[in-house]
């Protein structure tokens, strides 16, 4: 059934905006078929990738292809919604025209437009479509590919002991190295995350996409993130695409600590803090054995102690109910990635991006340290996240 959705989707996707990018050119014959040969490699390239990918060919040609593909998908899917919007009001405008006619005096044929001058419009506006997307896309992969915005967010809590006060979290998600995510720009995360001076670090899911072997000297800078507290890490959905097993024992051999439906308790200046940790929310289909449970990973820790949980997905939240946890970190959603698909997460996603708050406890969602799929940034940057939590005392004075 989801091989079936896909293909559909990609069909009405790539097929569509061919479609609409020819109509009003007058090609046939070798022309047309060139057109359409290189809309559908573009429209299968990445399937082509992923499933490649899935059934263990993880190379430099993969890659390529997966760089091409998604980088295709990005600017096809910008330029469905420009035509979408093009054709939805070019359909609203002609009922308009009609309906006018219909109430006046006038003879519709007086509204009608010459057909030259219709198709000469319609080739005009499909061109600047064309060029815009593309514009718009080149623009996109520029701040993919830059280095990621650094976000602070202070946030109170009230049971904080007041020898607390300014705790720095830095909080990377989403990072995603993989086919087009790679060492360099994990140089450039580190380097960034080592200048924010973290007390905490937290890996909030989705590090990789692909297996520990492929991947091992893509990740390995990550070993140099520096913390004085502690690196901590929850898996993600895509480390159950691509090993669960075998990147938890690989994150623990980056110096971090997989908190795995458990939790642990820090002493810092003499005062106690509690992370606990969940394993993705999807785990369970994977590998039975990681079913999330925040129940579990909180069960011990004392009422009087802050508690922070991380968690992949904010959806997780929703399994907190009647728990004392002060503050969830969270990714997975991309904040929507780019324009204007931020506006169909915020439909589906309770939390979408940012500072939430769910009963008692605070939601925070990073938009995602990398990318994933196409590599497009519009409108919603990649984030690093530095939380500095306050106590209620700090708060007011």
């Amino acid at each position: 059934m989801f091989v079936v959705v896909v293909l559909l989707v990609t069909s009405i996707l790539y097929g569509y905006v061919g479609a609409r990018v020819i109509a009003p050119f007058d090609i046939s014959g070798p022309g047309l078929l060139i057109f359409w040969g290189i809309v559908i490699f573009l429209a299968i390239t990445p399937i082509s990738g992923m499933v490649l990918r899935i059934r263990g060919s993880e190379n430099t040609f993969n890659d390529i292809l997966l760089w091409v593909g998604f980088t295709g998908m990005g600017i096809f899917s910008l330029a469905f919604v420009t035509f979408l919007v093009r054709d939805l009001s070019w359909i609203t405008g002609s009922l308009s025209i009609k309906l006018i006619s219909y109430f006046s005096d006038q003879e519709s044929q007086s509204f009608q437009m010459d057909p030259e001058r219709r198709q000469f419009l319609l080739m005009s506006m499909n061109i600047a479509i064309v060029g815009f997307t593309g514009l718009l896309g080149g623009f996109g992969l520029f701040q993919a590919t830059r280095r990621p915005n650094i976000i602070k967010q202070p946030i109170t809590i009230n049971t904080l002991p007041e020898s607390l006060n300014g705790l720095r979290i830095v909080q990377v998600s989403d990072l995603h190295i993989g086919p087009t995510i790679k060492a360099d720009y994990a140089r450039t995360v580190v380097n960034l995350v080592n200048e924010l001076n973290a007390d905490l670090i937290f890996f909030t899911g989705d590090m990789v996409d692909g297996s520990v072997d492929h991947l091992t000297n893509d990740v390995e800078p990550l070993r140099e993130m520096k913390a004085k507290h502690g690196k901590y890490f929850v898996t993600g959905n895509h480390e159950y695409y691509s090993g669960a097993d075998r990147w938890v024992e690989k994150v623990r051999e980056l110096g971090m600590t997989p908190l795995m439906n458990e939790h642990v308790i820090l002493n810092i200046d003499g005062e106690s803090l509690a992370i606990a940790g969940v394993t993705d929310l999807m785990a369970h289909r994977v590998i039975k054995s990681h079913q999330s449970d925040p129940q579990k990973a909180v069960a011990g820790i004392p009422g009087n102690i802050p508690t922070l949980l991380l968690a992949h997905q904010p959806g997780s939240a929703d399994q907190t109910n009647g728990l004392k946890i002060d503050l969830m970190l969270s990714g997975h959603t991309h904040g929507g990635q780019f324009i204007p698909f931020n506006l169909a997460l915020a439909r589906i996603e309770k939390y979408p991006a940012g500072l939430y708050q769910h009963g008692e406890m605070q939601v925070y969602v990073n938009r995602g340290t990398g990318y994933w799929g196409p590599p497009l940034r519009l409108g919603i940057p990649s984030e690093i996240t530095l939380v500095e939590l306050h106590s209620k005392q700090k708060s007011l004075s």
